[in-house]
């Protein structure tokens, strides 16, 4: 956590229905969040042991021990645990992930308890087959467990993956404005899927994403200026598929 983690949390004007979810790296990095009244904590470890000694400077083994302190102690204060699986579908050290490694790990959490699990491409590694395959695996051993999933468009197939995982019974995804993001540990990583491209996609094939898509845009070009570079969205860029134009220019 950031040093000044408390005082972001301290300063935000809380929504009543939206769950307040933070990262956190250790024991007191869960101490420090549940000081400031968070909802849920999110914990990570690779499914990788190589991507996981890179980006967190140790063994799964070591991570799983650590990790399972920081689930009793949000259970015993009774606050909701997500473990995020990186590279659950590829590593760009290593190569793809046995589907088996992957379900090993997803049973070792859910036999402690956590209430969701976050299957994550964290490389942009994964194809549509493959997702449609670990999700309905995962979701047919494990269907009380509260599924998301976790895309980067780093070749292409993001989109594609999140409508795969959709038509697999998904329905939590993590995404970014405007597409920020990215690996440390991944040369030519992008960042994760934008949200308003994710939420196009969506309302135009009748699904209820309850999210405001214009309010989105707008986001997304107050983001633009902020970060004073262009942002990988496409839809902020040629604008929704209703857009309207009096002329299309001729070259």
């Amino acid at each position: 956590m950031l040093a000044d983690a408390e005082a972001v949390m301290r300063g935000i004007d809380r929504v009543p229905g939206v769950e307040y979810t933070v990262l956190i790296p250790n024991l007191r990095g869960a101490e420090r969040a549940l000081a400031v009244g968070v909802d849920e904590f999110n914990l990570v470890m690779s499914v990788s042991e190589t991507h996981n000694q890179s980006n967190l400077r140790m063994s799964r083994a070591d991570s799983a021990k650590a990790l399972g302190e920081v689930i009793s102690l949000a259970h015993q204060s009774k606050v909701a645990v997500n473990i995020s699986l990186s590279t659950s579908f590829g590593c760009p050290m290593s190569g793809m992930t046995p589907t088996h490694e992957l379900m090993h790990w997803i049973d070792h959490f859910v036999d402690q308890g956590v209430r969701g699990i976050s299957i994550c491409d964290t490389t942009g590694m994964a194809n549509p087959r493959q997702v449609t395959e670990i999700c309905e695996q995962a979701q047919s051993k494990h269907p009380d467990t509260q599924w998301t999933l976790h895309f980067h468009n780093t070749r292409g197939m993001g989109l594609a993956n999140a409508l795969a995982a959709v038509q697999a019974g998904i329905v939590r995804f993590d995404s970014s404005l405007g597409g920020l993001g990215g690996c440390p540990y991944a040369p030519g990583a992008t960042g994760n899927i934008c949200t308003e491209e994710l939420v196009h996609m969506l309302d135009l094939m009748g699904f209820k994403t309850h999210m405001n898509l214009d309010l989105l845009l707008e986001c997304a070009a107050d983001l633009r200026t902020l970060v004073d570079r262009p942002l990988p969205s496409q839809v902020l860029l040629a604008g929704k598929v209703d857009r309207l134009y009096d002329k299309i220019c001729q070259s």
